[in-house]
């Protein structure tokens, strides 16, 4: 599936419509390169999960924050690790047993992320588009059917 991000709102809206289809165990892979909004995303699904105006830092020199919601859910940035058992030791594992997982530069996580993943993954891939953003969207195990229910 291909969805239009046309700008900042689209894309904080698109992380809102993936949030209630979360279930503990499930992992949400953001690829894409640096700016395309993948921060953005993950700020609209933690803050659909916990509060409008929850602080959502970027982890990217914490590498993980956690936050209580229902289902809980801890959201990494990968992008120092330099290697992928190291996404483990920063809690990786212990998130997937919790809660759920949001994942910025989830290739870190070596050429099968779902090895260390489990079956349910739902993976977003953002590009640009002019001034825009596209997301094309695949989903792994219990993602394959949540998808149809996915709207933006």
């Amino acid at each position: 599936m291909i969805f239009s991000l046309p700008d900042a709102e689209a894309t904080t809206r698109f992380g809102q419509a993936i949030a209630p289809l979360l279930e503990p165990g499930e992992a949400v892979l953001l690829y894409g390169p640096l700016g395309m909004g993948k921060s953005t995303l993950a700020r609209g699904l933690i803050r659909a999960l916990t509060r409008p105006d929850e602080d959502v830092p970027s982890p990217t020199f914490t590498l993980v924050q956690f936050y209580e919601s229902d289902p809980p859910i801890a959201h990494f940035d990968l992008y120092r690790l330099t290697r992928p058992e190291e996404a483990f030791e920063v809690g990786l594992d212990e998130a997937l047993d919790e809660g759920c997982a949001m994942i910025e530069w989830p290739e870190r996580l070596g050429d099968d992320p779902g090895r260390m993943l489990g079956p349910d993954r739902l993976t977003v891939t953002i590009a640009e588009d002019g001034e825009g953003r596209l997301a094309t969207v695949s989903g792994a195990g219990a993602w394959e059917a949540k998808l149809k229910e996915l709207h933006v």
